[in-house]
C-alpha cells in the first residue's frame, strides 16, 4: 500500500518529462528553420513557385496581381515593444492563389483598425521568402471577424477555413516580400518576429526537467521518511 501513492507521483512526473522533450523538440525544429532561412537569405536564388510550395522556406520571384477582396489583419503581433496588426492580401500568381504580407501596422489604445489602401489590379513582380503561415497556437473561438467588406481581422491564420472563407484555395505558404519592395507597411524577413527562439524552448525543457526531477525527489523522500515512522 506504501508504493500505491507512489504512482501518482511517477505519473506526474512522465508528464513533466513529457512536455521537456516536447520543448527539446520544439527547439531542433526551430533551430532547423533558422538554418534553412540563413541559408536561404545567404543566397536568394529565386526557385520557380511550384517548386518553391514543396520546401519549407525559399526565396521566390513571381509575378500576378492582387485579388479584390479583403485585407486580413492578423491580431496581436509584435514589432519591438509595440503591438499591432500583419496586413494580408490575397495574391493571384499564374493558377496559384497565395496569401502575401504586405507588413505590419500599429494599434491606437481604442484598437481601432487603420484605414488600408486597395492595392490597384495591375500586373506586378514580387520577389521574397516564401515560408509557413505564422503557427495558429491553441485554436479557441472563431478564427476572424469581419469588420466590413474591406477588413477582416484575424485571431489566427487557418488556410483551410479562409480558403472556405473566401471561396479560393490557397497555397500552403505565404510570400513576404523583400523588404526593398516599396509597396506595403513595415516589415522584415524576420521568421521568429512573433514566437519563441530556440533557446527559449531549451530554458522551459530544463524546468519541465527539472519539475520531474523534483517530483520524484519528492516522493520518495516521503515515501522514505513514512518507512522509517513504521
Amino acid at each position: 500500500r506504501r508504493w500505491l501513492w507512489l504512482l501518482p507521483a511517477l505519473l506526474l512526473a512522465l508528464g513533466f518529462s513529457l512536455l521537456g522533450r516536447w520543448q527539446l523538440g520544439r527547439a531542433l525544429e526551430k533551430e532547423a528553420q533558422l538554418a534553412a532561412w540563413q541559408s536561404v537569405l545567404a543566397q536568394r536564388q529565386p526557385q520557380a513557385l511550384g517548386n518553391a510550395l514543396a520546401m519549407e522556406v525559399a526565396w521566390v520571384s513571381v509575378r500576378g496581381r492582387f485579388r479584390p477582396g479583403p485585407a486580413l489583419l492578423l491580431d496581436n503581433q509584435r514589432r519591438g515593444q509595440a503591438v499591432g496588426v500583419r496586413v494580408y492580401r490575397v495574391f493571384d500568381a499564374a493558377d496559384t492563389s497565395l496569401l502575401v504580407e504586405l507588413g505590419w501596422l500599429p494599434l491606437p489604445p481604442d484598437r481601432r483598425l487603420p484605414a488600408l489602401q486597395v492595392p490597384g489590379d495591375d500586373e506586378i513582380p514580387l520577389t521574397g521568402l516564401l515560408l509557413p503561415p505564422p503557427s495558429p497556437g491553441l485554436a479557441l473561438g472563431p478564427d476572424r471577424s469581419e469588420v466590413d467588406k474591406d477588413r477582416w481581422l484575424l485571431t489566427r491564420i487557418d488556410l483551410h477555413e479562409l480558403s472556405d472563407a473566401l471561396q479560393r484555395p490557397l497555397a500552403p505558404r505565404v510570400l513576404r516580400p523583400d523588404p526593398a519592395w516599396p509597396g506595403g507597411h513595415a516589415r522584415d524577413l524576420d521568421i521568429h518576429a512573433n514566437t519563441l527562439p530556440p533557446a527559449k524552448h531549451r530554458g522551459y525543457a530544463l524546468q519541465w526537467f527539472g519539475l520531474a526531477a523534483t517530483t520524484v525527489i519528492i516522493a520518495f523522500v516521503l515515501l522514505l521518511r513514512a518507512r522509517h515512522d513504521r
